[in-house]
């Protein structure tokens, strides 16, 4: 390591090894930060009724709840997108076929 590299000390605590399960993320930017919602779902989709009519009209809503929200600078999202590729592929090497749902890369 040079004297210009820099290393993080990382330090989990304890109240966070165990994560947060979330069935969806959503992504989106401001000018100065991209924005990663962790959103868990909150009960199963139920159908859509018009409140006037009392009628289905066909679609389906499921209630969920952001659970977390991580802030991030743009410079970073080029690293983040990195480490994901590379840990989806080790994924993919370790189990064999590629995950449910992913197109081939």
């Amino acid at each position: 390591m040079t004297g210009a590299e820099m290393k993080l000390q990382i330090d989990l605590p304890t109240e966070h090894e165990t994560g947060v399960p979330a069935d969806f993320a959503s992504v989106w930017h401001t000018s100065t930060s991209f924005v990663l919602d962790f959103v868990a779902a909150k009960s199963p989709a139920k159908a859509v009724v018009d409140p006037a009519s009392g009628e289905q009209t066909g679609g389906r809503v499921m209630p969920a709840r952001v659970v977390s929200r991580v802030r991030i600078p743009p410079q970073q999202v080029f690293e983040l997108a990195r480490a994901l590729t590379q840990q989806l592929d080790a994924w993919e090497r370790e189990n064999g076929r590629p995950a449910p749902g992913a197109d081939e890369h």
